[in-house]
């Protein structure tokens, strides 16, 4: 074979040095390529490593079955809180704020502990997951002004957290809605609400401004993702538009309950979404009733889920029932993403959505042991 090449060369009247340095470079770039293909899925998993081993160590601490059985069995609401002490996940908040606040206040800073570590490329989605305690603080602040709240009683509502809680909490002392909302000129949800003043004062209600925020953050939500590049990225589309669709279809069903129509409606929800496109949306609003909606759902996979739920609210059950299944699947959704990558975004997924079921499951729990007799079983019902 060697005299072959010395032909070839020979042949071609190329310098045999020449042609060495040549097939040295080839064999370079060649391996340069087989490096960099073969290591392709270490590099998309490195990111990961240090977030998955932060995620796992909480996630060991999320409540067991066993442990919810017990919270679910306190005979009050001491005991129920008595519980929690014990945990040190919730020691610190309950001996800092009110039962329901704790809860709220340990939801907010773990949607600010998985914004700070997880990598760049799911970054934006799970910052803007972390804005929902901006959207609750400001609802909470405009309350408090419509209702005429004491400033002590308002900052009391605050959550201490998220980007805007100082921007907030100086506007505890404004002395009605409107000054609120001057006093958020220049954040990003400053024209938002003063685009909604018109409807508000006209209405007398402060359902505009909710929905506007709602509306807001369920765009930028969608819109945090980016067409997927990779597993992990496919896996936060799939996530996020998964849950942008859950809360497109809670405002659609509340909406119908309340015997909204689409011109009433429309104005405040997004016109697009991840399954349920444009189309399919323009469909549900002009529904007639909540049977509507549902019926409207077939050939998703939202129709089969929300049947049963369809069932017990036709016999008498409150709208909420639509609200736990839809929670309860996509609990069950984000699990299943969790174990289809386990050494990418995987586990955060999980992690989050375990913490999520739980803080929901606990202002239940919290809400019935208020209320002296309330049935264990009827609690179990409302669990996600």
């Amino acid at each position: 074979m060697a005299e072959d090449i010395a032909t070839l060369i020979s042949q071609l009247n190329i310098d045999p040095q020449v042609f060495m340095v040549f097939l040295i470079v080839a064999l370079m770039i060649v391996g340069a390529v087989v490096v960099v293909v073969a290591s392709r899925p270490i590099l998309d998993v490195y990111p990961y490593l240090n977030p998955i081993a932060k995620v796992r160590a909480r996630k060991g601490r999320l409540l067991d079955d066993k442990q919810m059985s017990e919270i679910l069995e306190s005979n009050n609401i001491e005991e129920f809180s008595s519980y929690l002490r014990g945990l040190p996940d919730y020691a610190p908040y309950l001996a800092e704020y009110p039962i329901e606040k704790s809860l709220d206040v340990h939801m907010a800073d773990t949607y600010k502990f998985i914004s700070t570590i997880v990598p760049n490329e799911v970054k934006d989605s799970f910052d803007v997951l972390a804005t929902k305690v901006d959207i609750a603080n400001i609802k909470a602040l405009l309350t408090a002004k419509e209702v005429g709240y004491s400033n002590e009683e308002t900052s009391n509502l605050l959550l201490p957290s998220g980007s805007l809680y100082n921007d907030l909490d100086r506007l505890v002392d404004a002395n009605s809605v409107n000054d609120v909302i001057a006093g958020l000129d220049g954040t990003e949800y400053g024209d938002i609400l003063a685009d909604a003043i018109p409807k508000y004062e006209e209405e007398g209600s402060l359902l505009p401004f909710s929905n506007a925020l709602d509306k807001y953050y369920l765009h930028k939500l969608l819109h945090s993702t980016k067409v997927p590049g990779n597993d992990n990225t496919k896996a936060i589309y799939s996530y996020i538009g998964t849950q942008v669709d859950m809360d497109n279809l809670k405002l659609i069903i509340r909406a119908k309950a309340d015997g909204l129509d689409y011109d009433a409606l429309s104005p405040y929800l997004i016109s697009e979404g991840y399954q349920l496109r444009e189309w399919k949306l323009k469909d549900l609003m002009e529904s007639d009733s909540v049977e509507g909606v549902i019926s409207s759902l077939d050939g998703t996979k939202y129709a089969e889920i929300l049947q049963e739920p369809l069932s017990r609210y036709n016999n008498g059950e409150s709208i909420s029932v639509f609200e736990n299944a839809l929670d309860s699947y996509f609990a069950d959704y984000s699990h299943s993403l969790s174990l289809e990558k386990p050494l990418g975004v995987g586990p955060i997924i999980g992690f989050l959505s375990g913490k999520e079921r739980e803080i929901k499951n606990l202002k239940i729990i919290a809400r019935a042991k208020r209320e002296e007799g309330f049935p264990e079983a009827k609690i179990q019902e409302m669990l996600v």
